[in-house]
């Protein structure tokens, strides 16, 4: 099929390379500009970088809405296009644009999650399965009816980069069994509930701090969902750490919050309800990632 993609960061790529694999025509790739990152170093997106590497041409317009976009479209004339975490709203006159239409790769179970951010919500809220739509693109934010559904259970002990990057080979393999079914017509369609819908907001610092008068269990999908960007946070014996591993502690009368152990285990907190939580893996202001036992050997805590 003559396909035209739409991706961008690594969980997109994956999606490509499947595409690339099962020997579809791309006829072109379109990321997000290029953004200064790492120390303002501009660096091309993990799509870019694979397209490239593939001999395929990339399209970085700014502006979606002004007819440059559209007039890219139909000068690739794609038969379908396919969108994988994008960042950007297609206006109609693309979504009409391909015989196909616009399918879009969204990693959660819709209607549930729809939105920026569904991995990260997932966790956040310690839910037990998620998993992948592939779903037709519609004006309203993932509101599209749904071609094909993948599900997978969240281990309870996974943090927010293995569940990605399972869920971003669980999205390619599910795209390339779909994409058969739009070519000769059988694909599926499937109306969202909307009354169902809940929506993924985006990131901000704003959940990072720890509050430790909440569940044990909580706190640690906030540690979890976080990574690897905002990263949950908490002050601990004056200093202000980025929390990576936590570990389920122990039965406890402490107030919430109160410091209970700081060695070989890592430190061990207090939470609302009276049970602890140990920090295994930590970042202090200005250092390294590390185990919090490696921290507190050059940095004890006073108990």
């Amino acid at each position: 099929m003559r396909i035209l993609f739409m991706g961008t960061p690594d969980f997109a790529a994956v999606s490509l390379k499947r595409l690339v694999e099962d020997g579809h025509e791309i006829c072109g790739v379109f990321t997000q500009p290029d953004k200064p990152r790492n120390r303002n170093k501009v660096t091309f997106s993990p799509v870019k970088e694979y397209a490239l590497s593939c001999g395929l041409t990339v399209y970085q317009p700014v502006k979606m809405r002004d007819g440059t976009a559209l007039d890219i479209v139909k000068s690739l004339a794609p038969e379908l296009i396919v969108v994988v975490a994008y960042g950007r709203i297609l206006p109609k006159d693309i979504l009409d644009a391909p015989p196909l239409g616009c399918v879009n790769v969204h990693a959660s179970l819709l209607p549930k999650y729809r939105g920026a951010a569904p991995i990260n919500w997932a966790m956040l809220n310690g839910d037990a399965e998620t998993g992948v739509s592939i779903m037709y693109m519609a004006e309203e934010l993932d509101a599209g009816d749904v071609i094909r559904v993948a599900k997978t259970p969240i281990d309870p002990e996974e943090d927010l980069p293995s569940l990605w990057n399972r869920l971003a080979e669980l999205g390619a393999d599910a795209l390339s069994a779909a994409i058969p079914t739009l070519a000769d017509g059988t694909a599926a369609r499937t109306p969202q509930d909307g009354s169902q819908a809940t929506f993924a907001p985006m990131l901000s610092r704003e959940l990072s701090p720890i509050d430790w008068t909440r569940p044990m269990a909580v706190i640690r999908n906030q540690v979890r969902g976080l990574i690897p960007w905002p990263c949950a946070a908490a002050e601990l014996a004056g200093q202000r750490f980025k929390i990576y591993k936590t570990a389920s502690g122990a039965a406890t009368e402490k107030a919430p919050g109160t410091l209970l152990n700081a060695g070989k285990k890592g430190v061990e907190v207090a939470c609302g309800d009276g049970q602890s939580l140990w920090i295994t893996e930590l970042q202090a202001e200005g250092g390294k990632r590390m185990s919090a036992a490696a921290y507190l050997l050059g940095h004890p805590m006073n108990i």
